[in-house]
């Protein structure tokens, strides 16, 4: 099997020297071109066509998020972003990166790591990035193939819709939301899995994107009542569970490897809510939320599943499309019109 072939763009020389040294000491990876400046990474992404690009967010000549939306655009190619966590305008411009179509994030060496664990952790990552089949930036491919939308069904009482992503959510999430009426009845309760190093300034982010306000849950504080739609995201590395009435935070032990868990808010939904639950999963690598969605079925909640050709990645989405847990399967572009329906009154349904 040849090679995975990786572009390393970082402005650091010291940093790219150390990219370039822990990638290139795997035998499965070749590091075919290094790059200072997104003007360059374009150049060489577009003449080494490599398998994965390892990307900088702060660079000179053209940004990191700028090299994203034209290499997405003109030249898919997976990108891993790699950068810092502790500036928050860099934070946001990675957020504004993942939307634009780049796979993952991963953090950059401190120069104080005890062990290698971190370069395994990047070599692992970089590996996984590589496998995932891009070809163009989610709002590029909407474009494409949006077509007209049926009139969207209406639901029976809906009390409040449990979302959940991960690889690729950042992308979908913010077509979605900001096709939803500023007016949404309904509570939305999200589950995203992003590296809890970079999830500090993701809601009040993404509150920016969206008509909706969007923040993270408080630990007890009651489900908001219908007709105050909003977004409350699980915080990160804690689950965010529906009970009682109330939404609670907790440190139990992952689930499939995760931790929000989109299962675990999906199971307290289907238990709590019952056919007043719906709910959604997006595009994202694995298996959560396949199982917690079934549940929201078998309650006899309405449930749907974004499906495989606007998917960034068509794992969440299949795993519970095989179990018979989506009740609808639907583009992208359609999802927004169809949780818009879930949230009519009787008066309004066609």
């Amino acid at each position: 099997m040849p090679a995975i072939r990786v572009l390393v763009v970082e402005d650091s020389l010291t940093v790219r020297k150390r990219l370039v040294e822990v990638l290139a000491g795997d035998p499965e990876l070749d590091v075919v071109g290094e790059a200072e400046d997104g003007k360059q990474a374009i150049e060489l992404c577009q003449q080494l066509r490599p398998d994965v690009v390892t990307l900088d967010m702060m660079l000179p000549v053209m940004t990191g998020l700028a090299a994203t939306e034209f290499i997405m655009a003109y030249c898919p190619t997976p990108i891993l972003i790699v950068s810092a966590s502790t500036n928050r305008g860099e934070l946001f411009r990675t957020y504004e990166a993942l939307a634009a179509g780049a796979v993952d994030v991963f953090e950059k060496p401190s120069g104080i790591e005890l062990d290698d664990g971190w370069a395994r952790t990047l070599v692992s990552t970089v590996k996984l990035v590589s496998r995932i089949k891009v070809i163009t930036h989610p709002r590029g491919r909407l474009s494409a193939l949006r077509r007209p939308a049926s009139r969207p069904e209406a639901s029976s009482s809906c009390r409040a819709l449990a979302v959940g992503a991960s690889t690729g959510g950042p992308a979908a999430l913010v077509e979605i939301l900001k096709a939803m009426p500023p007016d949404y009845p309904l509570p939305i309760l999200l589950v995203i899995h992003i590296a809890s190093a970079f999830a500090a300034g993701f809601a009040e982010w993404l509150d920016g994107q969206s008509p909706l306000r969007v923040r993270y849950a408080q630990n007890g504080e009651p489900l908001p009542r219908m007709g105050d739609g909003r977004v409350l995201m699980a915080v990160p590395d804690q689950h965010m569970v529906l009970r009682h009435g109330r939404l609670w935070l907790t440190d139990d032990p992952e689930r499939h490897s995760c931790r929000p868990s989109v299962d675990l808010l999906f199971e307290s939904v289907a238990l709590e809510l019952g056919r007043q639950a719906a709910a959604c999963l997006l595009t994202g690598m694995g298996k959560d939320g396949a199982a917690g969605l079934l549940a929201i079925r078998r309650a006899g909640g309405t449930t749907l599943a974004q499906d495989e050709a606007t998917s960034v990645v068509f794992g969440m989405p299949r795993e519970a499309i095989l179990l018979g847990a989506a009740g609808r399967v639907l583009p992208l572009d359609q999802i927004a019109p169809a949780l818009t329906a879930l949230g009519l009154g009787p008066e309004d349904r066609p």
